[in-house]
Parts: C-alpha cells; sequence; structure tokens
C-alpha cells in the first residue's frame, strides 16, 4: 500500500509542482543586460559637475547652468545618434515663458531635449514616450545662483532616459519611442506642459508615458528603511480627462479601478517583473505622491496613459535642500548617495517596457462584450489591432477585488466565452505577437449584438 502511494504521488508530482512559463524576448533581455550602472554614475557626475540645473540659472555659459545642462545631453543623444542607422534624432525644443508671479520671476527660455528613435513601420504612428526633468532647485525654487547638485531629483531619472537611449538606439522597432529630458518641472511642470499640450495639438498617437522622478537612491529619512528590491509606480484611478462625460459609464461598468494610467500601471509591474531580477513593482493608486505633482500630469490631464515612477523610500534631507550640515546631517542632493546597482534596476525596468510595448502589435481594436442576454459565461469579441501583426490574444481575467489580472488565456481567434460570470469579474484583451511581446490591455464596451 505504501508503495501505491509513493508511486501514485510521483505521478501526481508533474501536476503538483508545474511552473507557469513565461516568455520573454531575448532581444530585450539582451538590452536589459546592456543597462549599465557605471554609465549611468557618469552621466550623473557629468550633470552634478555643472553646479545647478535651475530653470532660472544661467544660460550664457557652457559649463554651468540649465543651458550647459541641455547642450550635455543633446551631445550625448547626438552620439547615440551615429549608432542608430539614420533613426534617431534629436534636438531642444525651446519657447520662451513670460513670468508668472509665483516661481518664474523674470521671462526664461525654456528647452526640453528631445530625442525620437523613428519607428519602422511607416503605417504605425504609436509614440511611446520616457521622461525626466533636467532641472533641479535648492530651498528655493528661484534661487539660481548657489550649487544645486540634483543628483538624485531628477539626475537619476535623466541617467534613465540617456541610458534607455543608449541601449535601445541600437535596436529597429516598429512604434517611435520618445526620449525627453524635460526642464522646469520644479517651477510647475512647464517642459511636460509645453510638450504635452504640442502632443495634443498636433494629434500624437501617445499609448504610453514613463516618468521617472527621483528613482536612484533607497533609503528614507525619520524611518531609516533601506530597500533596493522595490520601486513605486504612481497612476491615476478616475481619469483626470472628461471626467465627468465618462462618469456614467465608470458608475455602471465599475471600471473605477481600470483607467488608461491604471492598465498602464499593471503592465510596467507585469514586464518589469517578468525580465528584472529581484525587483518588485509596486502600484500605488494615486496619481502621484500625497499632494505632489510630477510630469505624468501633463499628459494625465491631456487624455493620454501616463505613470509616475520613483524610488520606494525618499529622503527628504536630500530634496530641495541647500547643501550643509546640521546635527551631524549631510542636507542636499549628493552624488554619493545614489545606488547604482538600483538605478541600473529601475532603468531595466523602464527599458523593457518600452522596448516591449514598442515591439509589441497595437491594441485590439473595438474590444465587445455581449450583454444581450444574461449567464454565468462571458463572450467577447474584437477586430485585430490596426498596427502590426497578431499571433493571437490574451484574455486578462482578475477577480473585481485583485491589484493585478490573475488568468492569461490565450486565444487564436477574435472571440471567445469563458465560464466566468461578468458579475465577479473584469475582463480586458490584449494583442500578441510572435515573440510574446503584449500590448497594452483593452478593457472592453459593451455589446447587444
Amino acid at each position: 500500500m505504501r508503495l501505491f502511494f509513493i508511486a501514485a504521488l510521483l505521478l501526481c508530482c508533474p501536476c503538483l509542482f508545474a511552473q507557469t512559463i513565461i516568455q520573454k524576448d531575448p532581444e530585450i533581455e539582451s538590452m536589459v543586460r546592456e543597462v549599465s550602472p557605471d554609465s549611468m554614475q557618469s552621466y550623473i557626475k557629468a550633470l552634478v559637475a555643472l553646479g545647478t540645473r535651475n530653470t532660472l540659472s544661467n544660460q550664457s555659459t557652457n559649463t554651468r547652468g540649465i543651458a550647459a545642462a541641455r547642450n550635455w545631453v543633446l551631445r550625448k543623444y547626438q552620439e547615440f545618434a551615429k549608432q542608430s542607422g539614420g533613426r534617431l534624432s534629436c534636438f531642444i525644443d525651446t519657447t520662451t515663458l513670460p513670468p508668472d508671479g509665483r516661481r518664474v520671476d523674470r521671462p526664461v527660455l525654456l528647452g526640453n531635449v528631445v530625442a525620437t528613435l523613428k519607428g519602422t513601420d511607416p503605417a504605425d504612428n504609436r509614440i511611446f514616450i520616457i521622461s525626466g526633468h533636467l532641472d533641479n532647485m535648492r530651498s528655493s525654487p528661484t534661487d539660481s545662483i548657489g550649487d544645486a547638485p540634483g543628483a538624485n531629483d531628477d539626475g537619476s531619472g535623466t541617467a534613465a532616459v540617456i541610458e534607455c537611449a543608449r541601449v535601445m538606439s541600437k535596436h529597429q522597432f516598429p512604434a517611435t519611442i520618445i526620449f525627453v529630458a524635460v526642464s522646469g518641472e520644479e517651477q510647475g511642470l512647464l517642459g511636460a506642459v509645453f510638450m504635452s499640450e504640442k502632443a495634443k495639438k498636433a494629434g500624437w498617437n501617445i499609448e504610453a508615458v514613463l516618468n521617472n522622478d527621483i528613482m536612484g537612491s533607497n533609503n528614507s529619512n525619520e524611518t531609516n528603511i533601506i530597500d533596493n528590491t522595490r520601486v513605486r509606480v504612481f497612476s491615476e484611478g478616475l481619469p483626470g480627462f472628461e471626467t465627468e462625460k465618462n462618469a456614467v459609464n465608470i458608475r455602471t461598468l465599475g471600471l473605477e479601478n481600470d483607467g488608461k494610467s491604471r492598465q498602464l500601471a499593471r503592465y510596467v509591474k507585469e514586464i518589469g517583473e517578468r525580465y528584472v531580477e529581484n525587483l518588485q513593482v509596486v502600484m500605488i493608486y494615486r496619481n502621484d505622491r500625497f499632494l505632489r505633482g510630477g510630469d505624468h500630469t501633463p499628459y494625465v490631464q491631456r487624455g493620454y496613459a501616463a505613470v509616475r515612477i520613483t524610488e520606494m523610500n525618499e529622503n527628504y534631507t536630500r530634496q530641495h535642500q541647500n547643501i550643509r550640515t546640521e546635527n551631524g546631517i549631510d542636507y542636499g542632493d549628493l552624488e554619493k548617495h545614489i545606488d547604482y546597482e538600483y538605478l541600473r534596476k529601475n532603468t531595466a525596468m523602464n527599458l523593457c517596457n518600452l522596448a516591449s510595448l514598442a515591439k509589441a502589435p497595437g491594441m485590439p481594436d473595438s474590444v465587445k462584450m455581449d450583454v444581450k442576454r444574461l449567464g454565468n459565461s462571458t463572450s467577447l469579441f474584437w477586430d485585430k489591432p490596426k498596427y502590426g501583426t497578431a499571433k493571437g490574444y490574451y484574455v486578462l481575467v482578475r477577480e473585481t477585488t485583485s491589484a493585478v489580472w490573475q488568468k492569461k488565456i490565450f486565444v487564436a481567434a477574435t472571440a471567445v466565452t469563458l465560464p466566468y460570470s461578468k458579475d465577479n469579474y473584469f475582463f480586458a484583451v490584449q494583442s500578441v505577437n510572435e515573440a510574446g511581446n503584449e500590448s497594452l490591455p483593452v478593457v472592453p464596451a459593451v455589446s447587444n449584438r
């Protein structure tokens, strides 16, 4: 009897210990391995050496201030363009801002440093953006004279943008990727407002914005938590764009937790944890930190899916501080406080998401749920994506109380009926190609077909 039990147990083991195999794209894995902490250390040291990058600082010198910083980033982009086969182009996009009586006390030339990696598919007009802000500040936002290293806020985010441009410019993607170091964040998100408004007026098809701000250190003041294995992704719940117009549909379908930015955050978590070891992406259910803002917000306000990526534990003795020592504490955003291995992981998390999105086919079109009759099963149907070729589709399923998608069901056709009640579950559909790159998910609308 004992031998029979052991034999039966052995027969059951493959089922008991079966693993879910996650498909990874070898090209993306290779790019992730290429992300270099040494490269990012060189970027941050070069930026810190410019003394200050305050938006109001001197723009007539090449050795100090915001203009020198812009020109330095542009030169890095120009280096990378040489390895891109003509696909990467870059420039400084400028506008002149008048005084606003708040954080702009005089007319100032505002400039975003933009590098565009053009997609290889002429029919694919999708755009994916990664951003960090180049400017920084001391204790006073209008102090443009004193030294302000800005190593972490936001030298870390700028370094991540530059490193992604370096690695990705050697590869081809069907969709377009824009790498931007914006200015004016500390003056009121001015560079992001300028760029997002320009995009809206021009009708850019922006599918996702990854904004990186303060993501290169890993310890907090007061609580003294040290942890370089987790990073936060902030995303809005209710849409910041045309909320009243969409409110009835959101309430009727219970989609308070399924806006475009929240879907992007779920995607960032899944793909980031798939490709980057020893990193947990923690979803925070608010657009930004409590009563604070970032450069993704102007995009959110214009209807784009945008999230903020920030270190798990912030240290406020190093943010917006004049450099000084008080009671044994070193105040100021100094380069010595950067954890470059943590920054490497967070940058790699950005890169794998950008690459996965830009390589994936477009989102499935016209995703609908059949509601013509009551039942305990759910029927979904959709059209092929407008861009790229889909091998098939993943139908995503989660309980209404779950933060993330719990089931991923592959379907080769453009319709499926599942034995899950629409009363108890949420659904979405995403396209997937031969390499396993998934589009962003689409939550179904209702249909009485």
